[in-house]
């Protein structure tokens, strides 16, 4: 495959320096893409960078992921108002741990080819660097005029953030321009990719190559990704889409691509997964012709969810889906695990009542014990109009008995009231 070509009907291209096709062509090349570890965990927000980098594996070429240990002390100041809290050095390793697992879902790291992918972090070959070095052998290469032009600087000097701006984060452009020189001249690396919001910080960096190696480098910068209203993408009211279950469970990581809008959709498809492009234009003909049934929905969510979960996690989060939102019966609510049923009703009223009430007539349970009805009255009424359901079955007699055979993963009861009522009632030992 063409890199450029295959990026671009993706419309993952938003500006590229001149000749970087060539190079592409004319041989196997090396680039990397740069990774805040303020986190233990990547989000969803990390996942354009990672896509470019498994496409250009795919392509075959050889991905590097960067960690940015050192500049992670420092921090960005493209798009920030203001200056990030900085980390230490052990949390920082700790992070870069858990962020590795979660590349090798997306990159081969293990393989004996040339493209195998890498995780370095640009700690290791900050950290021995002097100040009085830095300054002499890379801060003047580059003019600070040079430096002032970039839009990340001219927006936090021109006001619009009340903190204005250190010099900490004036340098990290030149931190960010080192990691490139130092790439190149150790593993050849050749190109920087990144967001848009990147594009000064990169290109400082292949005119670092240019003014102290001689050599030519290249930038590669995607769109930055929003949702259809304009508003930002990967934030829910919850924050962030963490791609650990610890999290954003799997259930919860399934729901989000499952309720984008179909504009959304037809983006993200192409973004996000590795489907080609006779495969997406089907499932966008299959889209204009029966949206109610969402096919590009689908398909998104499940070819993310199996890509940074697993397909077991993606068939339990359908299958809970199913449970919830269809008409299911008991059974297959009662196949849903406890994590994933716990995250499908995170924040659902809970009401506790001990195992020896068991077993104990529905209308005394709900009523008294647990008081979901006011009154042993409200409950009857509700039955006779056929309005409550335990474990997503039907209650028509307002004696039943509920027993301990009924409980969801031995512990809980599943109560609706009407259409949109639910409550959860957990017996404890």
């Amino acid at each position: 495959m063409n890199f450029i070509e295959e990026l671009t009907w993706r419309g993952m291209v938003h500006d590229m320096t001149p000749g970087l096709d060539e190079q592409l062509k004319k041989e196997m090349t090396t680039a990397y893409v740069g990774i805040d570890p303020t986190a233990d965990s990547l989000h969803i927000g990390h996942l354009v960078g990672i896509m470019m980098l498994k496409h250009f594996q795919r392509c075959g070429h050889k991905p590097v992921a960067l960690v940015g240990g050192a500049t992670g002390m420092i921090g960005d100041p493209s798009g920030k108002s203001r200056e990030r809290n900085l980390l230490d050095e052990d949390t920082l390793r700790r992070n870069q741990e858990c962020i590795k697992k979660q590349l090798a879902k997306f990159l081969d790291f293990e393989s004996s080819l040339p493209t195998a992918a890498e995780l370095v972090n640009n700690y290791d070959w900050m950290k021995p660097v002097s100040f009085l070095e830095f300054i002499r052998d890379v801060g003047k290469h580059i003019t600070v005029s040079y430096m002032m032009s970039k839009d990340s600087v001219k927006k936090r000097l021109s006001g619009e953030a009340a903190d204005g701006m250190s010099f900490t984060e004036f340098s990290y452009q030149l931190v960010q321009g080192y990691d490139f020189l130092h790439l190149y001249q150790t593993r050849n690396c050749k190109l920087q990719m990144g967001g848009s919001d990147q594009w000064g910080n990169i290109t400082t960096g292949t005119e670092l190559i240019r003014r102290k190696a001689g050599g030519e480098a290249f930038a590669l910068t995607c769109p930055l990704i929003t949702k259809a209203d304009g508003s930002k993408f990967g934030k829910t009211e919850g924050g962030n889409v963490w791609l650990d279950a610890r999290y954003t469970s799997p259930y919860r990581f399934y729901q989000f691509w499952l309720n984008v809008s179909d504009a959304d959709a037809e983006k993200y498809i192409k973004i996000f997964t590795t489907l080609d492009k006779a495969a997406v234009e089907k499932l966008a003909a299959e889209q204009a012709g029966a949206p109610h049934l969402r096919p590009l929905q689908k398909a998104l969510a499940r070819e993310v969810t199996c890509m940074v979960h697993s397909d077991e996690e993606y068939r339990k989060a359908v299958e809970a889906s199913a449970a919830l939102f269809g008409s299911a019966a008991e059974g297959m609510l009662k196949k849903v695990d406890e994590e994933t049923f716990l995250s499908v009703f995170e924040g659902v009223p809970t009401f506790t009542v001990g195992k020896g009430k068991l077993p104990i007539k529905a209308g005394e349970l709900l009523a008294v014990e647990a008081q979901i009805f006011s009154s042993k009255g409200e409950f009857k009424k509700l039955v006779q109009g056929g309005g409550l359901s335990i474990n997503k079955e039907k209650i028509s007699d307002a004696e039943a008995i509920i027993s301990p055979s009924m409980l969801l993963n031995g512990k809980y009861l599943l109560v609706q009231k009407g259409k949109k009522n639910y409550f959860i009632v957990k017996i404890q030992p």
